[in-house]
């Protein structure tokens, strides 16, 4: 529990911390010269300032409040009302009943054994229970100005689901919010006196969105997985989560992109550029490697000796372009950007090909365009119908074509895709007995068809059939089936009459296939 200096790569000052350190974040604290930076480490419920390298202020957060059954348990203790094993008892029953968690002396004291408990209460009796939470992440706000040495505030998350704005000089709390669930990281950005944003990840795996007005989180973005990285890059909001995934999102929740990581994300930092106006994420994954990403398109990859666990991009010493990293075993990396370095999108990222977002080179106007674009404007309604009267000819072709091919029933085919069928008939004799031949043929590709039956449609005062229903094998595919029956002339007025056929299956009253035979009076006759 240290807090290191360095000037470029060696140790400069070397300070102890009194407990485990939760955040770090350096800010100018006034407007004093020279313009030195104050360092905050947030460190349990406390935050410890330093100044020219040395403790310089403490702040300690607000005491939450007690559960008075407990002060009133306690209370008794001190008085000898009660012994340690009825405390515990006591203790044990109000801390699954109560809405206010009970402190960590309580805590502490149900976790021990029976012989510890009586030395525990002589010890701790005599002092006031307090009960106060712990910060778990911390920023940096802007006061009134935007500039690089501008005065800055502190923004800290602590567990008990709450984040204060303290300021800079008095150490004062400016503004608390409450939060639904403990935050674990933050991004913050604009300033305090005129406008702020503070998006907050927190520990039920949603991101919050705080605004200046309000104390309680304006927008929320609900994720599929438990974000482990958070960053803001212009209006929107990039979240590594831990499904291996690199998401995007707008301020109000609407969900940009996502796109799917290599391995597990340690950290996550962002790299801007103003010079350059570039904008990107920097990840560090799990595989040992540091990943560059602008959207969702893989600019640059850093291998890495060691997982990098913490990441940041900014100016060190004279360079505005420096990325400092720390490893899982201790290590402290320092890469500094080429000057020439320029940045292009791959191909094989995941996603749209990179051509289509170029924009076409659209030609200009002409004025035979803006001329046209005149006439349709101002004569819209007679276009429009003229266009439907010519849909309403052309429907009626279409309609009176397929008439006259119903009527005509030249080759008949089936319009079924899944049972394609092709009939042709033959009608043979000189009369008054003639023979019907129907030729049916599967055209399928490889599919047999099965079950289909023929039905026979006439004038029953002039004609008499044999077999008016016939049930037709299985159809194999390429292969012609004729189909006979014989149909007797009634009438002896020497006229003919058209006779309907009709294909389908047995027990279906839809049929797949039609058509007409015009009977003859005379030798010759065939099928129209």
């Amino acid at each position: 529990m240290k807090l290191k200096v360095y000037r470029g790569t060696a140790l400069m000052s070397e300070s102890a911390l009194l407990d485990l350190p939760s955040g770090l974040a350096a800010f100018f604290m006034d407007l004093h010269e020279p313009r030195v930076p104050a360092v905050a480490v947030a460190s349990g419920p406390c935050v410890y300032v330093y100044k020219n390298l040395r403790p310089y202020f403490k702040f300690t957060l607000p005491g939450l409040e007690v559960n008075a059954l407990e002060q009133d348990l306690w209370q008794q203790a001190r008085e000898g009302q009660i012994d340690p094993v009825t405390l515990k008892e006591m203790l044990e029953s109000i801390r699954k009943k109560v809405d206010v968690p009970l402190s960590v002396r309580s805590l502490h004291f149900l976790s021990l054994e029976t012989e510890d408990m009586d030395d525990f209460l002589q010890l701790h009796k005599q002092q006031p229970i307090r009960r106060q939470t712990v910060i778990t992440c911390i920023g940096t706000l802007k006061k009134s100005t935007a500039d690089d040495d501008g005065v800055s505030c502190l923004v800290i998350g602590t567990e008990s689901c709450h984040v204060y704005v303290l300021d800079p000089e008095a150490f004062l709390i400016l503004s608390k919010m409450t939060l639904p669930a403990p935050p674990t990281m933050m991004d913050v950005t604009g300033q305090f006196d005129v406008e702020y944003r503070i998006t907050v990840a927190c520990r039920n795996g949603n991101i919050y969105v705080l605004r200046r007005e309000s104390d309680k989180p304006k927008y929320c973005i609900e994720l599929s997985s438990h974000p482990v990285g958070l960053v803001r890059v212009g209006k929107n909001v990039v979240v590594g989560c831990s499904d291996e995934s690199l998401q995007s999102f707008t301020q109000k929740g609407k969900k940009l992109w996502k796109a799917v990581l290599p391995a597990p994300v340690t950290t996550m930092a962002s790299m801007d550029l103003p010079a350059r106006g570039f904008q990107a994420v920097l990840l560090g994954l799990a595989n040992c490697e540091v990943q560059l990403y602008r959207d969702k398109n893989l600019l640059s990859t850093i291998k890495t000796p060691d997982v990098v666990t913490s990441i940041c991009f900014g100016r060190y010493g004279r360079e505005d372009g420096t990325l400092v990293m720390t490893t899982r075993k201790g290590g402290l990396m320092v890469k500094i950007l080429k000057r020439t370095a320029t940045f292009e999108d791959r191909d094989s990222a995941p996603g749209p090909p990179l051509a289509q977002s170029v924009r076409l080179n659209v030609p200009k106007k002409t004025k035979l365009y803006v001329d046209q674009t005149l006439r349709e404007r101002e004569n819209g309604a007679a276009m429009h119908g003229a266009f439907q009267m010519d849909l309403s000819r052309l429907r009626l072709a279409a309609a009176k074509a397929y008439v006259k091919a119903l009527e005509s029933s030249l080759a008949p085919m089936s319009a079924s895709l899944t049972e394609p069928l092709k009939m042709n008939a033959v009608v043979q004799g000189l009369g008054p007995s003639f023979k019907l031949t129907l030729n049916v043929q599967n055209t399928a590709a490889c599919r047999p068809v099965m079950n289909l039956a023929v039905s026979f449609l006439y004038d029953e005062s002039l004609y008499r059939m044999r077999s008016p229903y016939m049930r037709i094998p299985l159809l194999v595919p390429g292969l012609i089936y004729p189909v006979e029956t014989f149909v007797e002339c009634t009438s002896d007025k020497g006229v003919s009459d058209i006779i309907k056929v009709f294909v389908l299956h047995e027990g279906k009253s839809s049929p797949l296939l039609t058509a007409h035979i015009n009977m003859p009076v005379s030798e010759g006759l065939t099928l129209n």
